[in-house]
């Protein structure tokens, strides 16, 4: 689960983007050249940061501001120059190409630069650098930055690509489970207390010893996660902390989340791929809102049946928590996801393809993403009608939605009929005429030339009772039957054989046009003219 805008809203998209970004790219000078000369320069401001810290705790905290600008020098600034230099010279290195117009690159910097922080806090020995891709093209080619944003590890100088997530702690997690802290140890009430302060979604195992075969699934498993945290504790009272209802026996595996649906525990036999299977399909909220920086996790997720529901944030607020009862009845088998329909960006995609990208209301959407279906909710979106909508997604008993125009009021004497794909049935498949189809959307370069000769076809063969003339907008309307991919397309349907049209070359002249539906339906008593 991409796609113009007027030209007023780029612009100010532009400009809010640029004065954001002013805040993440303005840099001390010595940063941004980063020479030989200067490396021991910015340690120094490194630790005169410290220092201002230091003197801070005994004044009082920082500013939100404040902490965002001291993150925001902990970020590296590369260039042309320094680039390669700092990547050979550290053994981790996390990179972000960016783009100064990119509006996810915007969204992303300051929880990159947070992560930063936190690593630093860590004692992490990752260095996370950002590179201007547009500014230093020759330098983002050859660390092989071709979209933005990207990020990318670099162990020991080569490269791996980023598969975690785009908030601060999961930048965070990634970072350290690739740099050999794939799970944290808790060894008392005390520490998971201040675990659960600083995790809003983690896994946690407890074991009696941290050794032997189910163990080592646990650590293989919390290896192979790119997304959770891992938490390991023997400590019965300190488990509890973090899981109260874990049994003081045995071993346990359990994902806590900071929602209603909080707790889940795993079940089945400890293997690492029964272990991902179970975090991959608890690890959602039971409604995820999906945003800018989740939305590659949430079109990745392996729960294939997704239930959408776009609605104006307030009108959310009376439907969410109905909405988590609905979903918590199809937990592990729909994954319910919500969108802002004011979020063009998000929202928009979406909707154009049910032909409904204008509406304000809510709407409630379904995609089978293992057979590349969709369907629709045509009644209210009540409580009720959605579990209802659900269970029959479920079943695999709803009818897939193809959208349609309204019904057109086509006059009769008219040259060339306007199908819809309410009335794709009755013009073209079910009519025991010959028809000419021309099948266009208003962006096809070629589509007006092409609708031009049409007319010119349909007024040559007017006379002729057994021929159909007619025009569909593919970008407005859909059939099952209709399976056109290139514009403008020209398909012929036989009386006789509706099930195989012809395609006619929207390339040929008008005369071999011609000769093509003569071929078709010329009779004895009704033929036209050889000649246009």
């Amino acid at each position: 689960m991409i796609l113009g805008k007027p030209i007023w809203r780029f612009a100010l998209l532009a400009l809010t983007i640029l004065l954001l970004l002013s805040l993440a790219i303005s840099e001390p000078t010595e940063k941004e050249i980063f020479d030989d000369e200067d490396s021991e320069g910015i340690e120094e401001l490194l630790a005169v940061d410290d220092e201002a810290e230091q003197e801070q705790e005994t004044h009082g905290k920082f500013s939100d501001a404040e902490v965002l600008t001291k993150a925001q020098r902990i970020v590296l600034e590369l260039n042309s120059d320094s680039a390669k230099r700092v990547i050979e010279q550290n053994e981790y290195v996390l990179v972000l190409g960016y783009a100064p117009w990119c509006a996810r690159s915007a969204e992303l910097m300051p929880q990159f630069a947070e992560a930063a922080n936190t690593l630093k806090a860590l004692g992490s020995s990752v260095v996370l650098a950002k590179l201007d891709a547009e500014r230093y093209p020759k330098a983002a080619s050859g660390l092989e930055i071709k979209g933005f944003p990207t990020l990318l590890l670099f162990v020991n100088g080569t490269s791996q690509a980023y598969t975690g997530g785009y908030s601060a702690e999961e930048i965070v997690i990634w970072a350290r489970k690739k740099t050999g802290v794939p799970v944290i140890r808790v060894n008392s009430v005390t520490e998971a207390e201040e675990f659960l302060k600083k995790h809003h979604m983690f896994a946690v195992g407890v074991f009696e010893k941290f050794e032997g075969p189910v163990y080592e699934e646990f650590v293989k498993t919390a290896t192979a996660d790119n997304e959770v945290q891992f938490v390991e504790v023997s400590n019965i009272e300190a488990a509890r902390v973090l899981y109260p209802d874990i049994e003081s026996s045995g071993f346990f595996l359990g994902i806590v989340k900071s929602e209603p649906e909080r707790y889940a525990g795993y079940e089945g036999a400890f293997e690492m791929e029964k272990l991902l299977q179970f975090l991959d399909h608890n690890k959602f909220p039971l409604v995820t809102k999906l945003t800018e920086l989740n939305s590659v996790r949430v079109y990745s997720s392996p729960i294939k049946l997704q239930l959408f529901v776009f609605a104006k944030a307030e009108d959310f607020k009376d439907l969410h928590e109905p909405l988590q009862d609905v979903a918590r009845k199809f937990k592990s088998k729909i994954m319910f996801i919500y969108i802002d329909i004011a979020d063009e960006n998000l929202a928009k995609p979406f909707l154009t393809l049910y032909g409904l990208e204008d509406s304000e209301d809510t709407v409630v959407a379904a995609f089978d993403n293992q057979i590349s279906s969709k369907y629709l909710l045509q009644t209210d979106a009540t409580p009720a009608n959605i579990e209802d909508f659900s269970s029959k997604f479920l079943q695999g008993s709803l009818s897939p939605y193809f959208k349609s125009q309204p019904v057109p009021d086509n006059q009769k004497e008219a040259s060339i009929q306007v199908v819809v794909g309410k009335t794709f049935d009755d013009i073209v498949l079910n009519s025991p005429k010959n028809v000419f189809l021309e099948v266009h959307t208003p962006w096809c370069i070629n589509c007006e030339t092409i609708s031009k000769q049409v007319e010119k076809l349909a007024n040559h063969f007017k006379d002729l009772n057994n021929l159909v003339f007619a025009r569909i907008d593919a970008s407005a309307n859909e059939h099952p039957k209709l399976q056109v991919v290139d514009y403008p397309t020209l398909l012929f349907y036989p009386a006789s054989d509706k099930a195989n049209p012809i395609k006619v070359s929207a390339k040929s002249s008008l005369k071999n046009m011609a000769k093509v539906i003569s071929k078709h339906v010329r009779s004895s008593d009704d033929a036209p003219k050889d000649e246009l």
